[in-house]
């Protein structure tokens, strides 16, 4: 039967099938590539627009251009397909526009679907399922593939009443909106870290910072992060490691460049010294900029991992709250990108590392800026978290809801 698995409650009838051809009005944007474009004018839609932004509605255009004799402008609620790109999967998606006015750049496909066919259902169905794998098998071409109207317009369609195909945009529009809301939220407190990062901490030789907690006046002093922590360099365990085992490896891949562990995937099973909680470990290697030189992470529990080779092992001395010390090293990435030495992987020595000049408040200040940065660390990780279980959710939704 031609149904979806997961439907609306009251909807049992099979969904309706028909070629593409049948279902819209077809045409072609005209003219414009990416050097026509300026800074202000007419809102317009180039064909990259749907990889590198891709939405299944575009409501909003952050592009301009100015109009030339023979422009196509949007009416509304049309749907654009990419008539060229780099490869067949990339190309079989569609959009639809719901403002008019907008200028359709060559190189798109444009659909004007009948009024029993819902625009964004329409796009979201071309873009899932089978028309997609259908459309994307019709893609000609080898260093530039290419989709014609004429190979749209054979692609099945398979699509509900109109009533229905309303209600499945709306969930979709949903989703897209709690994504979009989760993202901006992450990318929000990531500024306000870095704005917080930069100011929190003392800056261009000076022994206090711009921004810090009520009640605390006192200068900071300098320690050497040698003084600190206890260094340990990590051991190579390549002849051991596995898929599973008992203890977890932390090697380069453990480390992100917020600071965060994450799995290395690696294991070994046999008795060795393992890092216990609030251990910090360092990254000491690094191909390319040098991004991830010094970045620390903290080890959440006892006896679960193993340091590898290429890996620090800095373990607090006492001196300094843990929470802090991860914060500042983190801090101040450039001075470990500047001891970075090599040609195509780049290095840091044990000296610089011992070396690396910490400035310390009191105690409590420290607790203070730790844990401040911790609740940062924690909203963007729930953030991230939503984000990824709403993506997975549409991703199941998608499969699920059409056929």
């Amino acid at each position: 039967m031609n149904k979806p698995r997961i439907r609306f409650k009251g909807y049992i009838e099979a969904w309706e099938q028909r070629k593409a051809v049948d279902i819209a009005e077809y045409s072609k944007g005209n003219g414009y590539s990416k050097s026509d474009l300026t800074e202000s004018g007419t809102p317009i839609i180039l064909y990259g627009r749907l990889y590198t932004k891709y939405q299944f509605v575009i409501n909003e255009v952050d592009t301009f251009a100015i109009p030339k004799a023979g422009a196509v402008y949007s009416q509304g609620n049309e749907v654009i397909i990419p008539a060229s790109g780099e490869t067949a999967e990339d190309i079989a998606r569609a959009s639809a526009v719901e403002k008019p006015g907008v200028l359709l750049g060559g190189d798109l496909n444009i659909l004007r679907p009948f009024d029993f066919i819902n625009s964004s259902f329409l796009a979201l169905a071309i873009s899932n399922g089978e028309p997609q794998k259908e459309l994307a098998k019709r893609a000609q071409g080898k260093s530039v593939v290419h989709i014609h109207n004429s190979d749209i317009q054979g692609v099945v369609i398979s699509y509900p009443t109109r009533i229905e195909q309303d209600q499945i945009v709306a969930v979709f529009r949903h989703l897209d909106h709690l994504i979009t809301l989760h993202q901006r939220k992450c990318e929000e407190v990531k500024k306000l870290k870095k704005y917080m990062l930069q100011n929190m901490f003392p800056q261009n030789g000076s022994n206090v910072p711009k921004i810090r907690f009520d009640g605390f006046t006192d200068a900071w002093e300098q320690r050497k992060l040698g003084e600190l922590a206890t260094y340990r360099n990590g051991t190579g365990h390549e002849e051991k490691q596995s898929d599973v085992g008992k203890y977890e490896l932390v090697n380069l891949n453990s480390i992100s460049i917020d600071g965060g562990l994450k799995s290395s995937g690696k294991f070994i099973d046999e008795e060795t010294e393992t890092l216990i909680k609030d251990d910090l470990v360092m990254v000491l290697s690094d191909v390319g900029h040098g991004d991830l030189l010094g970045r620390v992470a903290i080890i959440p529990e006892n006896n679960k991992f193993v340091l590898n080779q290429r890996v620090a092992l800095l373990r607090n001395n006492g001196f300094a709250d843990i929470r802090y010390l991860f914060s500042y090293i983190n801090a101040h990435q450039r001075y470990f990108k500047l001891q970075g030495v090599g040609s195509s992987q780049l290095n840091i020595s044990r000296g610089s590392v011992e070396n690396f000049e910490v400035l310390l408040p009191s105690k409590d200040e420290q607790k203070k800026i730790g844990e401040y940065f911790r609740n940062l660390d924690n909203l963007i990780t729930l953030h991230q978290r939503k984000l990824e279980s709403l993506r997975t959710l549409k991703k199941f939704m998608l499969e699920k809801m059409f056929v």
